[in-house]
């Protein structure tokens, strides 16, 4: 089994699923669970058969050094994209993901609807619960296969695998926390858990994207840390500028206006 794969994959679906959970439980209170059931395990199906036709077409079709390269670069924007939101939010430019407020807003949108509670499938709850789990997983599908088919053509198989398996393992723990406390998992770390997911993407997209060019990294694998540890420095380096930068325009109020959620409009 292929830690790094399953490791990261974990991590990252983890995230994703808290915030799919959200929005299936939000139809489950305010219109029934048969629907938000029904199109939460729709969404798994269709995710499911783009993960074993995507896999495979990759596993059995595409040069390894042109997978790796496209993969990498794929990675890297992929992480450069959760970085900046973690850096955002760490600096204090952005708001912070609130949970409970979106399940309150999503409960609110369908009350003004006209939504209610029934007992039979309800078309707009199956379709929201599909919408809001397939959206989020196919985030999550990209990691599985990104992650589990950048390795040697014996072993994609197995890495496809192994990242199935850690997302899989994420969803369950998700849902599994999710029914003991019936509400938005607000004490998820979820800022953390994209900047340290963040970190991880970029640092294994740029090292797979210099193999697909052909570069020989010192260390070999190992120099995959080398590059974490680059750019944990650089974030860290960049959140200590944007607050400071944020302080300065405080102190400025004409070079910055602030929206009613807290962020910092530049």
């Amino acid at each position: 089994m292929q830690w790094a794969a399953l490791s990261t994959a974990f991590l990252a679906s983890a995230v994703e699923f808290v915030e799919a959970f959200t929005i299936v439980l939000v139809v489950g209170i305010t219109i029934n669970w048969r629907s938000s059931f029904l199109g939460t395990l729709a969404a798994v199906a269709t995710l499911t058969l783009i993960v074993a036709t995507l896999g495979v077409a990759l596993v059995q079709f595409v040069p390894l050094d042109v997978l790796r390269l496209v993969v990498g670069v794929l990675l890297i924007l992929f992480g450069l994209k959760w970085l900046k939101k973690a850096i955002l939010r760490y600096s204090g430019l952005k708001a912070l993901h609130d949970e409970e407020a979106i399940y309150e807003e999503t409960q609110a949108e369908m009350r003004a609807r006209g939504e209610h509670a029934s007992p039979g499938i309800d078309p707009f709850g199956v379709a929201l619960s599909y919408k809001a789990v397939l959206l989020e997983g196919l985030e999550v599908v990209f990691i599985v296969i990104t992650f589990g088919s950048a390795h040697g053509v014996a072993s994609r198989t197995v890495g496809i695998y192994s990242a199935a398996i850690g997302a899989a393992l994420a969803g369950l723990l998700v849902i599994l926390a999710g029914v003991l406390v019936r509400a938005p998992l607000t004490k998820v770390p979820e800022n953390t858990l994209k900047f340290i997911v963040g970190i991880m993407l970029t640092s294994f997209g740029t090292f797979w994207a210099g193999e697909g060019l052909g570069v020989e990294w010192l260390w070999a694998d190992a120099f995959i840390i080398a590059l974490a540890a680059l750019y944990l420095l650089l974030s860290l380096t960049l959140i200590l500028w944007l607050k400071r930068h944020k302080r300065q325009l405080t102190h400025h109020p004409i070079a910055a206006t602030h929206t009613s959620t807290g962020e910092v409009q530049l």
